[in-house]
């Protein structure tokens, strides 16, 4: 055994009696992947032997060799691969049951495999019309199984319930109930009814094969284990149970048993040393891997170096040699492989970083050292001269920044800005990075060259405008809107053709806050080149931002599927960005249902990319792709972390919220009131505007039910031409029912739960739990929320906000609570707040943070909240636009127009006013801040059509 296998302390299988054995080889033990040698020696080792093949094998059971899909219900249609089992036909022949089965059992049990389910049920039919057998307990469960294939669920459990009542102790009909529980997704129901199966037939394979499966979907992995182990004793001649068995202890973290069995499985892998065979060669990686995660590094190395020639993946090896070197502080080594890896590709960044940690320069000018050597080995290269110019600073700075601009301008580089966005954190650099540009602009202007000092060839015109191209982008950064345009419109006269130029000028109006200008810009930019998808995609997000969601869908539609629908295509290619900048623009403009179905198409998205993990559960083990295979897992245990998700679960809880707080009513009755007060004049101007109105609406209905009626045709076409209907539809969601949901709060936290399990250190995600359970009048869970919250940002303003509404509501209502909730409540209220009242914590909150305008706009409301009579002071407080303070940028000033809008100060619609014409002086561009009436005269159209307008403007006059 080689030195790299660490040494057990545990038998390689648990405590407990294996089967009746046999001394006498496998007669698969020969060739490759078909036999185990030795493990333990005879005194430790449980012999296991291939059970005999019997006539009467289980039902739902696979030959060893059938790699193929099985049928089986999956949802409301068929499982995904690897999730169903087929019907054993000498098992459903041959079961002795109350009554013996007819010949004719064996088609039926055919026509499901090969997924002909109304000859099926025909079949079922003839039996069952027998009065021999009309309850004939696995003939009624196998006819629900196939109605459940057919979408008639109600009816489906109605006959297996009736099959298992006449026969509890077969276990087809227990598999069966299994099998439908696990398509309405009751993985723990399902594996009940596999476990009382197994009750019946514990060496079934199919079974344990399908226990298996739901066993790792639903991370069980101690019952996991058990499980791989019993197919292991079963079948110890397929390698998928060694493999099985091995994954089952990683998982569970138990390292050196995970590399015992797989080392002992990799000993039965007779190759030579010579052949090239990449299943072996991912079996040797992930061998590695676990090696490494048990911290054996040496050993990992040693094993590394063996089997090297072995394994296909060369980078992988070199990658995975130098980082254990690191570990093993062989230092020179180490230094020796990355300099090798940066010769293989001298722009990977990690590279670099690997050879600073081997080479451990003690000063500045030593790490600078490292860069300049690549600088001459490699003179095309840009990370080399990119890297150091995060640690260097003043003229050293100057320097090296000199050079790689002048390389990246003369060359014609788009993406030199982003490059060095991450320098822009410091002020110092950000001074020089403009002083160097600047002067590069004035003096191409002047003389072509970057200096008059220079001596050489001169520039290439195209040098000036890349220049200005990161002066407009530079500009932009740093908060000058006006310059960036001034920049961005010379570099456009100088070439109109250029496509960058008008991207970075719909950046510009984006970030100064005119998004209806930054989408025209983009629509002129994708007007050029029409075959480009990026830029399609870039336009119709921005056209999502300026609530022009038609443009966007019709934007879209150049690259979607014909014969259906933009938005039905794009939900079903899982296009997550359209769909949570689509949820946002309905939510902007209070179109509460629409927003709310696209954040359960998302939810949808993510429930269908967890089932998805079934179709990888077995195909990972049969073709070796074991490391893809864990990082798949590890990845499905935190998926729900991923921003869109947060997103859309962040606007869905907003959404509800506001549902809870103002219930949508009524809109005849809305109407009745609003039109009660009108004049004549008035009156007649609205009943004008609702006709062309409903008119509108009209003429969309039509439209809809014709592409409705269109992609109905397609789907009846495509179902014609499968042999059979599988499935049902998944339930619609309607917007209106969306919106008018009786339980806001519940739904809320339907959203809110994944959340808290994976998104704990978003301060967010604790105070959206706050909101909720504020309205709920969960006073502990309230307080929960505000600890976490307050353990990761005490300051932050939006926790201020909740900490004082606890606070004085746990004051006022504490009488009314439980004495062991109210005692709870004073020991943690007085750890948070001292011996202090709400108004005195707000008058600290506000002294503490005075130069911040955010947290003043927060200390404001609760001014207000606490003491209306003091709402003077409160919009004094929020309104102030100092340059001295900080974050005074545009969203900060939009958040409190928005609060004087909306009540949080009071009524104070002159305050409102007065600054909104403030702020449009300092923000000029954006929107929120324009006089009234400015958004009418723009309109934005998409490629130029305009007649929409131009219709609607007719029927005005």
């Amino acid at each position: 055994m080689h030195s790299f296998v660490p040494s057990l302390r545990f038998p390689l299988w648990p405590a407990r009696p294996g089967p009746q054995v046999s001394s006498s080889p496998s007669p698969r033990s020969e060739g490759r992947g078909s036999g185990v040698g030795p493990l333990l020696p005879a005194s430790r080792r449980p012999v296991l032997i291939r059970p005999e093949r019997r006539e009467e094998r289980p039902a739902f059971s696979r030959e060893p060799g059938d790699r193929g899909r099985s049928g089986g219900p999956a949802g409301v249609g068929t499982l995904p691969a690897g999730q169903g089992g087929t019907l054993g036909r000498n098992r459903w022949c041959g079961y002795r049951t109350a009554h013996s089965l007819p010949k004719r059992g064996s088609p039926s049990m055919r026509c499901y495999e090969h997924k002909q389910y109304r000859n099926g049920l025909k079949f079922c039919k003839q039996i069952l019309s027998n009065p021999k057998f009309a309850e004939h307990g696995e003939t009624l469960a196998m006819k629900g199984l196939t109605l459940n294939c057919l979408g008639k669920k109600e009816e489906a459990y109605e006959l297996v319930r009736r099959g298992l009542r006449n026969d509890l102790k077969s276990h087809v009909c227990w598999h069966v109930y299994g099998l439908l529980q696990r398509s309405d997704k009751k993985y723990d129901e399902a594996i009940k009814c596999y476990r009382n199966a197994l009750k019946w037939d514990k060496d079934n394979l199919q079974i344990l094969r399908d226990l298996s499966l739901l066993q790792i979907q639903m991370r069980d992995l101690e019952g996991y284990r058990e499980t791989r182990y019993q197919l292991l004793q079963l079948r110890p001649a397929q390698r998928a149970s060694w493999i099985g068995y091995a994954i089952a202890y990683h998982l569970l973290e138990d390292y050196e048993m995970a590399a015992k069995i797989l080392e002992e499985f990799r000993k039965t892998q007779q190759t030579s040393p010579d052949k090239v065979d990449y299943e072996y060669s991912e079996l040797l990686l992930y061998q590695n891997q676990v090696l490494r995660e048990a911290g054996l590094y040496r050993e990992a190395l040693e094993h590394l170096c063996t089997y090297e020639k072995q394994i296909c993946d060369k980078l992988a090896v070199e990658e995975t040699k130098g980082e254990l070197l690191l570990q093993l502080c062989r230092l020179e080594d180490a230094a020796d492989v990355y300099r090798g890896l940066q010769e293989r590709n001298p722009e990977n960044w990690a590279y670099y970083k690997g050879l600073e940690k081997a080479l451990k320069p003690a000063n500045m000018l030593e790490r600078l050292k490292i860069y300049e050597e690549a600088w001459t080995k490699y003179p095309r290269g840009l990370v080399p001269r990119r890297l150091p110019l995060n640690f260097l600073s003043g003229e050293k700075f100057k320097e090296c920044l000199d050079k790689f601009l002048r390389m990246n301008f003369s060359k014609g580089c788009p993406p030199v800005f982003n490059t060095l966005r991450s320098l822009y954190k410091d002020k110092e650099k950000v001074a020089i990075i403009e002083e160097l540009v600047v002067g590069y602009e004035t003096s191409l202007k002047s003389c072509r060259l970057f200096n008059p000092n220079d001596d050489g060839k001169e520039e290439p015109p195209t040098t000036l405008l890349w220049v200005q191209y990161y002066l407009a982008q530079h500009y932009d950064k740093i908060g000058q809107p006006s310059i960036a345009l001034e920049y961005i419109n010379t570099a456009i006269e100088s070439t109109p053709t250029l496509i960058e130029l008008f991207l970075v000028k719909a950046k510009i109006y984006k970030h100064a806050g005119n998004i209806k200008e930054a989408a025209r810009w983009m629509d002129e930019a994708q007007a050029l080149d029409t075959a480009d998808r990026f830029i399609n995609s870039k336009c119709a997000k921005y056209m999502l931002k300026a609530n022009l969601i038609k443009e966007a869908e019709e934007m879209c539609s150049k690259f979607t599927r014909e014969g259906t629908s933009a938005v039905e295509n794009l939900n079903e290619m899982q296009c997550m960005w359209f769909q949570t900048e689509c949820a946002q623009a309905y939510k902007a403009m209070n179109k509460f249902g629409e927003a709310l179905k696209k954040c359960h198409e998302i939810e949808r998205h993510f429930i269908e990319i967890t089932d998805d993990q079934f179709d990888f559960h077995t195909y990972c083990m049969r073709k070796i792709t074991l490391r893809s295979y864990v990082d798949l897992l590890k990845l499905e245990d935190v998926l729900r972390q991923h921003p869109f998700y947060f997103k859309a679960a962040r606007i869905a809880i907003e959404i509800y919220l506001k549902l809870h707080d103002s219930p949508l009513t009524d809109e005849n009755k809305e109407h009745e009131a609003d039109t009660a007060n009108m004049s004549d004049k008035e009156l007649k101007k609205l009943r004008n505007k609702q006709r062309r109105a409903q008119k509108k609406a009209q003429i969309e209905e039509e439209k809809k039910n014709a592409e409705k009626e269109k992609q109905q045709r397609n789907q009846k076409k495509k179902k014609d031409d499968d042999d059979e209907e599988i499935g049902g539809p998944k339930e619609e969601l309607i917007p209106e029912k969306l919106a008018k949901v009786e339980t806001p709060l519940e739904e809320a936290i339907k959203f809110l739960t994944p959340l808290k399990n994976l998104v704990k250190n978003k301060i967010e995600t604790h105070l959206f739990a706050f909101e909720i359970y504020f309205r709920k009048e969960k006073f502990l869970l309230m307080l929960q929320s505000v600890k976490r919250a307050f353990a990761i940002d005490s300051s932050h303003p939006w926790l201020h906000e909740c900490m004082i509404r606890l606070f004085s509501t746990a004051v006022c209502e504490s009488k009314d609570l439980p004495d062991a909730v109210r005692t709870v409540l004073k020991q943690e209220m007085n750890r948070l707040f001292g011996a202090t009242n709400p108004k005195n914590f707000n008058e600290t909150f506000l002294k503490r943070n005075s130069d911040s305008l955010p947290h003043r706009l927060s200390a404001a409301k609760m001014v207000y909240y606490l003491d209306p009579s003091s709402q003077k002071r409160a919009i004094e407080l929020a309104t102030t636009l100092d340059e001295s303070l900080t974050n005074r940028n545009l969203q900060t000033c939009m958040e409190v127009l928005e609060a004087l809008c909306d009540g949080s100060l009071g009524d104070c619609k002159e305050a409102a006013e007065v600054y909104r014409a403030n702020c449009h002086k300092l923000f000029p561009y954006a929107l929120a801040f324009m006089p009234p009436g400015y958004e009418e005269d723009m309109k934005i159209t998409v490629n130029g059509d305009s007649s929409a307008e131009t219709e609607e403007l007719a029927n005005e006059i």
